[in-house]
């Protein structure tokens, strides 16, 4: 075949090559003058947005401030309402207790000026030693107008006042604590006893508080229990007393004790009403100062005179912290030791009764959380 016979080249009609939907077409560039207006735009809505949350910001800070200052005028005008109230009960106890003054020096003036008999001589020289006492025992009144509080038992137990439903037999071990007490005591005519401990967590105002209301159940005995932990005074929590007051102002001499000191109330846990607590909720700074302060002493002699109390226990701080129990040496008669098992180092007791003195007697020494059975974590 030649080239001239050759075939013609044709070409084959094919599908277009499918490259998927079109794209869209690319937008112009933004201008420079629409992009810096934009720009311009979104910073002032920035700065509207924060100014906004600025002032929202500063609103609440006035309300608040304003709520604040409202808490505190009202704060303000309630202390101010309760000082004059406190003021105006003091007033009329001052007033009362000046009426009963006066009552009793007319009645006493009225003795004096009677006629004398011919046996006064005679009691006068046959019975010397009872005359000091009965001024004491004359303003026994005021005893019976003190202020009592209400006793929840469930709130005693919690606080683990075993003496109070005496059903731990642990409790026995306080009544044998208030026996020998009461007799050693009695041997020496001493009233003051002084409970500490050398240090810390040893358990002397549980040891106070349940060693009181186990002498309140002893007939003709007049109990009285004063916290004298200044620092941190804790009493009044055990015992459930709201509003304790400040024990420190009747130590200087600014509360009379009538108005301070409080009894039991009626109870169920058959306490005695001979009782009565000067509990504290003021905190002392200058404690130890304050205990050896000449005003302490005219303090707790006038207490003696107007109440005449059989027993006197003051809760003290640890012996080891401070100098409060050095400083208030000179006011108790002798002293309980509360050592706490497992907590007490041999050195620490033997540090306590250094600071304490040779001639301060240790009327007994409490063990408390001693190990084994409950019976012997409250031993004598």
């Amino acid at each position: 075949m030649t080239m001239v016979e050759r075939r013609k080249f044709r070409r084959r009609n094919r599908n277009p090559i499918d490259d998927g939907p079109e794209e869209p077409p690319i937008e112009p560039l933004e201008s420079r003058d629409r992009r810096l207006e934009r720009r311009r735009a979104e910073d002032k809505a920035a700065l509207a947005e924060e100014t906004a949350h600025a002032a929202e910001e500063a609103a609440r800070r006035s309300a608040e401030e304003q709520a604040r200052q409202r808490a505190a005028e009202e704060a303000r005008l309630q202390e101010q309402r309760e000082a004059e109230a406190r003021e105006e009960a003091r007033r009329q106890t001052t007033a009362k207790r000046e009426e009963i003054r006066k009552r009793l020096r007319v009645h006493d003036g009225d003795k004096v000026t009677a006629p004398a008999t011919a046996s006064a001589p005679v009691e006068a020289e046959t019975a010397p030693a009872q005359a000091p006492r009965s001024p004491a025992r004359k303003p026994t009144p005021l005893w019976h107008r003190l202020q009592e509080f209400t006793v929840n038992p469930r709130h005693l137990e919690r606080h683990r006042i075993i003496t109070a439903e005496r059903q731990d037999p642990a409790h026995a071990a306080f009544d044998v604590l208030r026996t020998r007490l009461l007799q050693a005591l009695a041997e020496r005519g001493w009233t003051r006893v002084a409970i500490t401990s050398p240090t810390k967590d040893c358990g002397k105002t549980f040891t106070a508080a349940n060693l009181a209301i186990s002498l309140s159940r002893q007939q003709n005995c007049r109990t009285m229990l004063i916290d004298c932990d200044l620092r941190r005074p804790s009493l009044h929590k055990v015992l459930g007393v709201k509003n304790p007051g400040s024990m420190g102002d009747v130590l200087r001499g600014l509360v009379p004790p009538e108005d301070h000191l409080i009894r039991m109330g009626e109870n169920e846990i058959h306490a005695g009403r001979n009782i009565a607590f000067g509990f504290n909720g003021t905190v002392e700074p200058y404690a130890s100062e304050l205990l050896q302060s000449p005003q302490s002493r005219t303090a707790l002699r006038h207490i003696e005179d107007e109440f005449a109390p059989d027993v006197m226990l003051f809760d003290l701080p640890p012996a080891l912290y401070y100098d409060d129990v050095m400083a208030f040496r000179g006011q108790f008669d002798g002293v309980i030791l509360v050592i706490g098992g497992g907590i007490t180092t041999e050195k620490e007791i033997r540090e306590t009764q250094r600071r304490l003195g040779d001639d301060v007697p240790l009327l007994g020494t409490v063990l408390n959380k001693a190990e084994g059975s409950k019976i012997r974590q409250y031993t004598y």
